[in-house]
């Protein structure tokens, strides 16, 4: 699957939502989430990497190696199994009920590795455990579940405070008779809350040096060809992911900045600084993308770091 990847990268993700909830927050009502003080809207990081992980299981339909840890409707009892199977370490009839006995087993046989053999078996069938990591817990009985990724997203903030606007539904259809009740033509109501427009960013972090002390314990790790499929997924996570409440959403541009060793030539927050989003003149409640003016002081880009920018 290609080698372990050997430098280290920072980067940032500009994209948009319009007339849409981004990420609803659901102890408050579902609405799009707010930082309370100043009005600006967030992602959350986990709603990131749902997207990711989405569009990875859906180019890669199942394919050996690619299969997807965290996935809905699946336990992560049948995950950790499923490694343990695929990597030849239990025979493919051992029932699900066994799995601790059956990793307190291989444990007795080889307790100094067994910990290190789990994770590898894992990392090889899920691209988002050699990517993000997991905690892993059908492995209690070998110890040390708990695996950290070598790529890092933050929660996303919007550029600007943005505005939420409640929107009122009917539906002229009912539930249940009894709700019906005898009403020929009034239906049921119902609410939801968009952002008219808001431009996000959010900052992320692959760090090749753990990737590295990862595959030397483990076997397995996060590769070259993970990390083009990383930066495809990035660009296109929202395409597959329409819905009526998520209203339109496009990344809009992807900046890279790719470090020389694994250990990294730069601070990545300076590299961040480079990157410079503003409102154009005149403009007060930005409505599209082309409202804002964006650039990177490439001149300032420090020694031994490369930048790419995507769109």
């Amino acid at each position: 699957m290609g080698s372990i990847i050997e430098r280290k990268y920072d980067f940032l993700v500009l994209f948009d939502v319009t007339n849409g909830n981004p990420n609803g927050d659901p102890d408050a009502g579902n609405m799009p989430r707010t930082d309370v003080e100043t009005g600006h809207g967030l992602v959350s990081n986990v709603c990131l990497k749902r997207k990711i992980r989405d569009y990875v299981a859906l180019l890669k339909n199942g394919a050996p190696g690619y299969a997807i840890y965290i996935e809905s409707g699946k336990t992560l009892n049948r995950a950790d199994m499923d490694a343990l199977i695929a990597a030849g370490m239990l025979p493919a009839d051992t029932p699900l009920s066994d799995l601790n006995t059956a990793v307190a087993e291989l444990k007795k046989k080889d307790p100094a590795n067994v910990a290190q053999l789990v994770k590898g078996a894992a990392q090889a069938m899920y691209f988002d455990v050699r990517t993000f990591g997991a905690v892993m817990t059908g492995y209690k009985a070998a110890g040390g579940t708990q695996l950290r990724g070598p790529v890092q997203l933050c929660d996303a903030m919007s550029i600007d405070p943005v505005a939420l606007v409640d929107i009122g539904m009917t539906r002229c259809v009912y539930t249940t008779e009894t709700e019906k009740n005898g009403k020929e033509s009034e239906g049921t109501m119902g609410r939801k809350t968009i952002v008219p427009y808001g431009l996000y960013a959010v900052h992320g972090h692959i760090d090749a040096a753990l990737a590295q002390k990862c595959a030397k314990l483990t076997g397995a790790g996060f590769t070259d060809e993970d990390l083009e499929l990383f930066w495809d997924a990035v660009m296109n996570m929202f395409e597959h992911d329409r819905a009526a409440i998520r209203g339109e959403m496009v990344v809009r541009k992807l900046v890279i900045f790719e470090h020389e060793s694994a250990m990294g030539n730069a601070p990545s927050h300076k590299l961040y600084d480079l990157v410079h989003v503003r409102k154009c003149d005149g403009v007060d409640y930005p409505r599209r993308f082309e409202d804002y003016e964006f650039s990177v002081d490439l001149a300032s880009v420090p020694a031994g770091v490369r930048c790419e920018i995507r769109d």
